[in-house]
């Protein structure tokens, strides 16, 4: 429960320093985009990361499957809302440049869920495979 709060309060206050840092900007189309972005994705992110609970680890690891919440609909929730953050945040900064970064980012990110599916099939088997079948991304 620790790691959970703390992940979440350091996504939390890098929010916080980009609102501060940003506040002088006008407000572009852009950046009113971002913000729309941001907030639903980020609320998507924090519930999904609540719902994972002790299941979430740095590394691919395996103890718990969980099924319920975002899981009973998306696999991997932290990644796809986690991405939409980062993305509406970039737009929210008025640094839509950076938003190449995705084309390095989704390769490893497409890794690490090919490596925890990987992990989660060892582990579980068939229990897993039925829900991969059952759920979106």
């Amino acid at each position: 429960m620790r790691s959970n709060l703390q992940s979440l309060l350091l996504v939390l206050l890098a929010l916080g320093l980009a609102i501060a840092t940003t506040s002088h900007l006008p407000w572009t189309p852009l950046r009113l985009a971002g913000a729309l972005l941001v907030l639903p994705a980020l609320a998507l992110f924090v519930i999904a990361r609540i719902q994972l609970g002790k299941s979430f680890s740095i590394a691919a690891q395996a103890t718990h499957l969980v099924t319920t919440g975002l899981y009973a609909y998306i696999r991997n929730p932290i990644y796809l809302f986690g991405g939409l953050t980062l993305a509406g945040l970039l737009l929210f900064v008025d640094k839509p440049r950076y938003l190449l970064l995705f084309l390095v980012l989704l390769p490893l990110q497409l890794r690490r869920i090919r490596n925890e599916e990987q992990v989660l099939t060892e582990t579980f088997g068939d229990q897993y495979l039925q829900y991969k079948a059952k759920t979106w991304f």
